[in-house]
């Protein structure tokens, strides 16, 4: 079951990447264990002032409504 959740949680990531890499920014998976997504944000977004809005208003969202089995997001550093 998790296989199948990681790869659609991959799958939503991938659809966010365009729209990260504008700002030259970046998303990725570090795990997912116990419904618990695990993410560490790459390029540009390390340190940008705006990376709480962008996990939580957009990474955040977008991946509960593509995967909604997910329980919570944590970021990684």
């Amino acid at each position: 079951m998790d296989e199948v959740l990681v790869s659609r949680i991959e799958e939503a990531l991938r659809k966010l990447s365009p729209y990260l890499s504008v700002d030259g920014g970046g998303v990725e998976l570090v795990r997912f264990h116990a419904g618990t997504v695990h993410l560490r944000l790459t390029g540009n977004c390390i340190g940008c002032p705006g990376a709480d809005i962008t996990l939580k208003y957009g990474i955040e969202s977008a991946l509960r409504q593509e995967v909604p089995e997910i329980q919570r997001i944590a970021l990684e550093e």
